[in-house]
């Protein structure tokens, strides 16, 4: 799918801000999340306080901000812009997560963060991929909230095999000291950024590793959540 300059992605009409990348009616339009629990984002009766599987087992992050379920359009939009090498769609992408993040935040659902840092590929990865598509959206989306980003702060200290493959519990192994801390986190407010959230695994690694490296708080953001 390719997108003519100044026309949206979705519905391919014409744009009265080109860079916008997405109309105003489509985002409106963007399927949103059900009723579900503030800190997995998975469904549940429950909007206020976390699920039982949380209050179980407790994920290392205490919020996590989604902007849509992982199905289409924003679902073939992120295929677009990771496996077809097309950075152009970096913009669009944060701008839809900023609108939904300044949402909640005039409504006071979450805390400003002292800093972002986004979810790394190995470097043979990015170097396949053409470009870090997370370090893109995640220096966009730090300018426009005024908030400081970290780029290097997590590193891939290993090549993982891709995630879509396996299952829940395999996820987990691949991913076990996947990542290494390269800068200070202490008592930091610390906001993680991937594209897509499936099983929780590769945001639960990356959390847990600033967690016992002495932060204070971290929130999980993501365009996507798999339901």
């Amino acid at each position: 799918m390719l997108a003519m300059e100044g026309v949206c992605w979705l519905c391919q009409q014409e744009l009265k801000v080109p860079r916008q990348g997405i109309c105003s009616f489509c985002t409106k339009n963007l399927p949103p999340m059900p009723r579900v629990c503030p800190q997995c984002a998975l469904t549940s009766e429950y909007i206020d306080a976390s699920c039982g599987r949380c209050l179980l087992q407790p994920p290392p992050w205490q919020k996590l901000i989604t902007v849509s379920p992982y199905r289409a359009p924003l679902r073939q939009l992120i295929h677009q812009y990771k496996f077809h090498r097309q950075p152009q769609l970096a913009v669009a992408l944060t701008r839809l997560f900023l609108i939904h993040w300044l949402n909640g935040y005039r409504q006071q659902k979450w805390k400003k963060p002292d800093r972002l840092i986004t979810i790394p590929p190995h470097p043979r990865r990015c170097w396949r991929r053409g470009f870090d598509h997370m370090a893109l959206m995640g220096s966009n989306l730090a300018t426009w909230l005024n908030i400081a980003y970290s780029q290097n702060s997590l590193r891939r200290s290993r090549d993982t095999l891709a995630q879509v493959s396996l299952t829940r519990k395999q996820r987990r192994n691949n991913l076990k000291k996947a990542f290494a801390l390269e800068t200070s986190v202490s008592g930091l407010h610390i906001a993680i950024i991937d594209d897509v959230i499936t099983t929780g695994a590769t945001m639960h690694a990356a959390a847990q590793l600033l967690i016992c490296a002495g932060a204070h708080t971290v929130d999980a953001w993501s365009l996507c959540r798999t339901l």
